[in-house]
């Protein structure tokens, strides 16, 4: 297949499908940091979006859209930031691309758009870390996890979750969250952006299939 991964410079899932033979392009604004500059797009993704793609695996910026920043909202909605958000995740969506999933953490595109096709973890895929992802399918399954869990199971273990980092404040955060706070601003963005490598895996595996 020819498989288009938007808003994505580390080319994690770009690699992926790669490695399962399909002609996969990773695109964004800036430069890859993958190690594969031949499978990337430095443009906007509107400008390659009609080159006759059968997937799009996208990942708009949420930094606008998520609930961690809502105390900008008032701000980023009186200046439009917020708008101009809303308006690039519907326009990707939206796309005239047969098979979509758009990746976002929760945020106010639930409530904006509709509820997200599924909720996932990366310890549902093997990587001991959580981080909540809402993904949006147009004609695309849902990922198949290999624990029959939810995200509110106890049943899962502390250290199946990754471990975590509880402040003098009281406040808990995941260890990779934490960790990705502590480097310089300029770096904090891509660290927190990266999918996660067995949920890269399965979205390869599972829909390159189809």
């Amino acid at each position: 297949m020819k498989v288009l991964i938007a808003c994505e410079e580390s080319q994690a899932v770009c690699k992926e499908f790669r490695k399962l033979g399909h002609e996969a392009f990773s695109c964004d604004i800036q430069e890859c940091s993958g190690g594969h500059p031949e499978w990337h797009f430095k443009q906007d993704v509107f400008e390659v979006i009609d080159m006759g793609w059968d997937m799009m695996i996208a990942f708009p910026p949420c930094t606008n859209l998520c609930v961690s920043g809502a105390r900008h909202f008032v701000k980023k909605r009186s200046d439009g930031r917020q708008q101009e958000g809303i308006d690039f995740f519907m326009k990707i969506i939206n796309s005239p691309i047969n098979k979509i999933c758009v990746e976002n953490p929760v945020g106010i595109m639930s409530s904006i758009y509709k509820k997200p096709s599924q909720i996932i973890q990366p310890y549902f895929f093997g990587d001991e870390a959580q981080k909540t992802t809402c993904l949006w399918f147009k004609n695309l399954p849902k990922l198949l996890h290999f624990s029959k869990v939810d995200l509110f199971n106890e049943n899962i273990t502390h250290s199946s979750r990754g471990e975590m980092v509880t402040l003098t404040t009281g406040k808990t955060f995941s260890k990779w969250e934490y960790e990705a706070a502590c480097k310089p601003i300029q770096e904090r963005a891509k660290i927190r952006s990266k999918t996660f490598p067995g949920i890269a895996k399965a979205m390869a595996e599972q829909w390159g299939k189809l």
